[in-house]
């Protein structure tokens, strides 16, 4: 014997191990694949987000004016239907592809009127209530500008313009809720100030009255 049957191996449990090899390599070649697969499929996705040629802007000109929106500016924007007034929404980001176009996003005021509660008595003219609800619009549906004031300032104001409002609730679109969820009340009525009734404190009680 030349020392050969100390590495001889039998043929038949060679043959099992490599059946045993194939059915544990090729399961993880495929799934190797898959995994590729997935990954371009990702790669796809995301180019397709990224959409390439798309650029932020630092400012848009109104059409047909010479006034400048920039991100943080409040805009007045056109309705679909004409009989409506304006909607008002802040800027957010201020965007174009590359055939130029401009789009913006936007977060919405609502008026009282548009929200689940409606109007009450308490709320003012040129109230708004700065929503959760986010969009994308067209640049050229914006109209003009304006200045949603602090409940605070707006109360300062000698003259209220045309394009002044006030904000002091933030409103969530889906439930209707606001944030705060309370405030101060005056008058004998116990209802919150509205800016556009004339209040007068009484020098006895010092408590105001419409």
């Amino acid at each position: 014997m030349d020392g050969r049957l100390d590495v001889e191996v039998d043929p038949i449990l060679l043959h099992l191990q490599l059946l045993s090899k194939d059915i544990i390599v090729r399961p993880l070649d495929k799934r190797a694949r898959e995994n590729e697969r997935a990954r371009e499929r990702a790669r796809a996705s995301l180019m397709a987000k990224t959409k390439p040629g798309r650029k932020d802007l630092d400012s848009y000109n109104i059409k047909g004016t010479n006034k400048v929106v920039k991100v943080g500016d409040c805009v007045l924007m056109r309705p679909a239907d004409s009989e409506k007034p304006p909607y008002v929404a802040r800027v957010e980001k201020i965007e174009a592809d590359h055939r130029n176009n401009v789009k913006v996003r936007v977060r919405w005021y609502y008026r009282p009127e548009e929200s689940i509660g409606g109007r009450r008595q308490f709320h003012g003219a040129k109230e708004l209530f700065l929503s959760d609800h986010y969009d994308v619009q067209s640049a050229h549906t914006i109209e003009g500008k304006c200045v949603v004031h602090s409940f605070k300032n707006y109360t300062k104001l000698e003259n209220v313009g045309a394009e002044d409002y006030f904000c002091r609730f933030e409103y969530k679109a889906a439930t209707g809720g606001f944030t705060p969820d309370r405030v101060a009340v005056y008058c004998k009525c116990e209802m919150p100030y509205n800016p556009d009734d004339l209040m007068v404190q009484c020098e006895g009680c010092k408590d105001w009255t419409a």
